[in-house]
């Protein structure tokens, strides 16, 4: 008994279908696990119907009548077109190229053969199928049909030239995008399998050879060539995921080294996640759900509508934001958190996606308030210090009231023990005891200002009374000194904002300086001249003296604390000036002359900028 033969044509084509079902159904798979795998989900029809095809061809390559090769012919036609339809939403999808309008029209030419497919008597290929013929393939034998070719399969393959031609316009794309590869492997494949498949095809069907119809076994390249590409990609994909983790642990690791905290919120729920760090800040624990409500809730109540509004109503055009606020947390101790994040705006208007930072800055805070002390109290213990330059000129200051209310006093009595005294007399007296009364408190109420403990308070100023008002306090010590003071006043008075008490100790620092440089200077020569002057929205007060001039090597050192040439100074005037004006957004600035040394600073005035 002898050996019987294997029949090749059931075994290949039963195995190319059995691939392609296989290929099918494992990217189908993939996409409905990861719905943004559109690639793989259509390369899964694509394999499904390439299986289907080669069913069908092997079915007509062993059709017993011709009548059953012309029905299964028919049919076959439907696996081509939506495996035509596939390979076109692949290309868009896959290569991101080709020309769309190109594509559909393809689609719809081979839709207007499909449709005469079922309205011809047999099929688009054939209007009757009158016999088959059986020719050698494969060490066996395969039916092909003989018959008369019907017309419209003329449209058939004109829709699948079109296809090639869609083809051909996104594979040089991709070539000239720089994805040389990609445009060789992919997009080569598919157009030399589809051209080749399209050549067997009209071979058999215009009987230039008796060969079976064969054009599934090229599909099937496409299908390899195809699932090898994207099992290289789901690859890639697998070793991507798998330094996206190494990143997100080392940026983890950093962020929890810079004692940051991490969160992130999503736009469809709202949820947030938040590192484990983020959650020690907050106080939240680690099971414990997160949300924007729960955690504004947290935040201290003067805070919350600035975080809320930050958080919900973004109006900033980077759309990004830096905020510090205080945290109620939970172990009862008030905290100051500095945030950072940035967010995407949904459609509605409002913040959506949004991501961030947050750290801890609760001791440096704390700090900054405690230096903010140190500086008041320095500044205070400065003028309490100024209070002994000042001294004489206050007792003068007061001597000259208290004098003429004395010798009014007393001219009252003298009067009144007149059995006649004149009445207009006396009130012309006690109008002047008033007058000076008054000025002894203006006196003493300008001391208790000066060295009175306080926080800022910005009000406006007029420049040219404010400094009138300033140099009258210092007017009898600069004289005591032989110092003899010129003013210069810009006209229309400006006004700035600012706090009067420490701007006021700012220029009496500058005018005792000026004195005490002048105090080597000829008793002649000591003028000490004093200006405003205004200019592009800000004014200038300077004070010029004309003493030694500021030597070259200490010119920096000056304003360092602690640092004076007086032989009894205490180094502390010129670094607190300059503590006073960098709140009111000025600085201390000098410029030499050819005799004496000039020291000014700049106010914005209101409306203007420095």
């Amino acid at each position: 008994m002898g050996m019987v033969s294997p029949n090749w044509i059931s075994i290949v084509w039963s195995a190319a279908a059995g691939v392609c079902a296989t290929m099918a159904a494992i990217n189908c798979l993939v996409w409905l696990r990861r719905p943004r795998a559109v690639a793989n989900g259509i390369f899964a029809f694509m394999a499904a119907c390439t299986a289907a095809m080669s069913l069908g061809e092997l079915a007509m390559m062993q059709a017993p009548s011709p009548l059953a090769y012309a029905l299964i012919l028919r049919w076959v036609h439907l696996p081509i077109f939506v495996l035509m339809i596939a390979v076109v939403g692949f290309v868009l999808v896959y290569l991101r190229a080709g020309r769309p309008w190109l594509a559909w029209t393809a689609c719809a030419v081979r839709l207007v053969a499909v449709i005469a497919n079922f309205l011809s008597p047999e099929n688009v290929n054939f209007t009757h199928v009158t016999a088959l013929r059986h020719v050698p393939f494969l060490g066996g034998e395969a039916a092909v049909a003989v018959g008369e070719r019907n017309p419209w399969m003329v449209v058939s393959q004109l829709g699948l030239i079109l296809l090639l031609a869609f083809l051909f316009d996104a594979g040089l794309e991709v070539w000239r995008r720089g994805e040389r590869r990609k445009a060789l492997v992919a997009g080569g494949a598919i157009f030399g399998f589809v051209f080749l498949g399209l050549a067997q095809a009209m071979i058999s069907f215009w009987g230039f050879a008796d060969v079976p119809i064969t054009p599934s076994l090229f599909f099937v390249g496409i299908i390899a060539v195809m699932g090898l590409e994207l099992s290289r990609d789901v690859l890639r994909a697998g070793e991507l995921e798998t330094e996206l983790r190494e990143r997100e642990r080392r940026l983890a690791l950093a962020a929890e080294t810079a004692s940051l905290g991490i969160w992130t919120r999503e736009a469809q729920h709202g949820g947030v996640w938040a590192s484990s760090h983020w959650r020690q800040i907050f106080g939240f624990r680690e099971s414990e759900p997160i949300t924007v409500e729960s955690f504004l809730q947290r935040v201290h109540p003067e805070d919350r509508p600035l975080l809320r509004e930050i958080l919900w109503q973004p109006n900033r055009a980077d759309r990004s934001y830096e905020v510090e606020y205080r945290f109620n947390h939970p172990d009862g101790r008030l905290r100051w958190i500095s945030s950072r994040g940035t967010y995407e705006i949904g459609k509605d208007g409002k913040a959506g996606s949004a991501c961030g930072v947050s750290m801890d800055v609760t001791l440096r805070k704390e700090a900054e308030l405690a230096l903010a002390n140190q500086r008041s109290e320095l500044a205070h213990l400065s003028r309490v210090a100024m209070l002994g330059e000042l001294s004489g000129s206050l007792a003068h200051e007061l001597n000259q009231p208290l004098t003429a209310i004395l010798s009014n006093a007393q001219a009252a009595q003298r009067f009144l023990a007149k059995p006649d005294f004149d009445r207009a007399e006396i009130e012309d007296i006690l109008r002047d005891i008033v007058d000076a009364d008054q000025r002894a408190g203006e006196v003493i109420r300008s001391l208790r200002t000066l060295f009175r403990k306080e926080e800022i308070q910005r009000v406006p100023l007029d420049v040219n009374a404010f400094v009138s008002d300033t140099l009258r306090l210092v007017h009898s010590d600069v004289i005591n000194r032989n110092v003899f003071i010129e003013t210069s006043f810009c006209e229309d008075s400006p006004s700035v904002r600012g706090d009067r008490v420490q701007l006021q100790q700012v220029l009496l620092n500058l005018v005792l300086n000026g004195a005490d440089a002048m105090s080597a200077t000829d008793k002649e020569s000591r003028r000490l001249r004093v200006t405003t002057s205004i200019s592009a929205g800000s004014v200038k007060i300077s004070v010029l003296d004309h003493g030694p001039g500021i030597p070259v090597e200490l010119r920096e050192k000056i304003f360092e604390p602690f640092f004076t040439t007086k032989p009894h100074g205490m180094g502390l005037g010129l670094s607190v000036c300059n503590s006073i004006l960098a709140a009111h957004g000025s600085r201390l600035e000098t410029q030499d002359h050819e005799i004496g040394a000039e020291f000014f600073f700049v106010l914005a005035t209101e409306g203007g900028g420095i």
